[in-house]
């Protein structure tokens, strides 16, 4: 499987279509009065002192830093009317909606500049820096008689496409705020941190400074001399087959199914020496089911057929049909089980008829993105039902992929046969088509939004080639993608 982390273009109003009667009319200024009439949904903590390892004068730590949820839920709901449209965000608080102000979401990442930190090493001058926040990471229960889960995402997602996105962090839980992805810039030393909500979120949630404020005392220490981890037996058992079949009534009956919908091709980019034409591909499911595809192993064969299954509004599994087969992939850069019916991706001229394919034929179901968690059925947290996705190794009897709805899967296509080979093709304007379903096995509710085409113009000279990519709407997504 190729690294996560991908219609005309007339028709993306039509795919990005989700109402937003939720949101008030003006989502530019805070309500100050509805703001009065709640208490403050939150309070900042963080630790007394944290001790890490600096690498390379750059520390990766998060500070221990978050926000804790106290007498109610704090909820955020983000959506946008189209891809010409930014970004509305909503607190969704006990006396009603208060909207956000502008631009506190310029993508599904994150609250833009949440966090202010002024840090000031022993000796020295203080340095101050914004970062942004996700409400919706890693949680925890921090008093006993809360909830005992939480029904909140895991994490916050930046596919430049998505549409709609939930924060929330449960009432009595705690969540980290700051991911640690970004580094710091510190020389081995101590610090002082003082970390404090950005004022305008601060006025906005009606926090007093005790709570929008916390100070930790920051030791960072030279990086330490790691050992070489001792390597495992990674064999397979000699006796891999066994037979397997679906359990339960054959068929299916009326009731939710996927929608399976591609977003348009985005992190478009050449090769750096202009041969290949890569991209990012998400096909999603906006349907009023998750999609559930289980593989059962054929005897003495490194293949699986491959079944849907349908579920009922509460869960309850109605049916099955066939839809195609899993095989092993046995690449050093995959190693796991590919399902073959769910994406196609095709490079067209301007006249939409087909200059080349890529050979990115097989995929391994998973949550990737969160596209849209605002429509009806999507499932907030998919990674903690009984659906669960598995890849699975070259042992396994059987296994279960899933795309659970509101969600996405995104490849990245950067490896050669997979990404397009344009070097033999002339400058003009081409289209990306991404088709999910391509061959019509899996059940879903409409196939009449399986196609989606990004524009593009390929020029420069044979030595020095070129790739235009024209926006979408006001979605940039120049800087996305990678070889993830």
């Amino acid at each position: 499987m190729s690294g996560r982390r991908s219609l005309v273009l007339l028709s993306l109003l039509a795919l990005a279509a989700p109402a937003l009667a939720a949101l008030p009319a003006d989502a530019g200024a805070p309500d100050t009065a509805h703001r009065a009439a709640t208490a403050a949904p939150f309070r900042l903590w963080a630790p007394r002192a944290v001790e890490t390892y600096g690498y390379r004068g750059r520390v990766w730590t998060d500070l221990g830093l978050r926000v804790v949820a106290t007498g109610a839920p704090l909820e955020l709901w983000s959506q946008r009317t189209s891809y010409a449209e930014p970004i509305r965000t909503v607190w969704r608080s006990p006396a009603g909606d208060v909207a956000l102000p502008a631009g506190a979401m310029r993508n599904f990442s994150g609250l833009q500049d949440f966090v202010r930190l002024t840090i000031t090493p022993a000796r020295g001058e203080p340095v101050t820096l914004h970062r942004k926040a996700c409400l919706s990471g890693w949680s925890e229960r921090v008093d006993p008689a809360a909830a005992a889960t939480s029904p909140y995402p895991s994490g916050c997602w930046s596919n430049p496409f998505s549409l709609g996105s939930v924060q929330g962090v449960q009432a009595g839980w705690a969540t980290l705020v700051l991911g640690s992805e970004r580094p710091l810039r510190l020389a081995p030393g101590r610090y002082r941190v003082r970390a404090e909500v950005a004022p305008r979120y601060a006025t906005l949630f009606g926090l007093s400074a005790a709570q929008a404020t916390r100070t930790v005392r920051l030791v960072v220490k030279a990086e330490p001399v790691e050992e070489e981890p001792p390597s495992e037996d990674t064999s397979p058992d000699a006796e891999r087959s066994a037979a397997h079949a679906p359990s339960g009534p054959a068929g299916r009956v009326d009731g939710p199914v996927p929608d399976l919908r591609p977003l348009p091709a985005w992190g478009i980019s050449l090769s750096r020496n202009g041969t290949h034409l890569r991209f990012s591909a998400t096909v999603w499911n906006a349907g009023t089911s998750p999609l559930v595809v289980d593989g059962f192993r054929e005897r003495g064969r490194d293949e699986m057929a491959a079944y849907q299954y349908f579920f009922d509004a509460v869960g309850t599994q109605t049916g099955y049909q066939q839809v195609g087969h899993l095989h092993w992939d046995a690449k050093p850069s995959h190693l796991h089980w590919h399902f073959e019916d769910f994406a196609r991706y095709t490079l067209l001229r301007r006249n939409r008829t087909e200059a080349a394919v890529s050979r990115k034929e097989a995929f391994c179901l998973a949550n990737t993105d969160a596209v849209d968690l605002t429509i009806p059925d999507a499932a907030w947290k998919p990674d903690n039902t009984d659906l669960a996705t598995s890849c699975g190794d070259l042992t396994s009897l059987s296994i279960r992929e899933v795309l659970a709805a509101g969600w996405g899967d995104t490849y990245t296509q950067f490896r050669a046969g997979q990404s397009f080979r344009v070097d033999g093709l002339p400058n003009g304007v081409y289209y990306i088509a991404v088709r999910a379903n391509p061959d019509g096995n899996l059940v879903e509710s409409s196939v009449s939004n399986n196609l989606a085409l990004r524009r593009i113009e390929l020029g420069g000279t044979p030595a020095h080639r070129t790739v235009t990519v024209p926006a979408v709407g006001v979605v940039s997504d120049e800087g996305y993608g990678g070889t993830g």
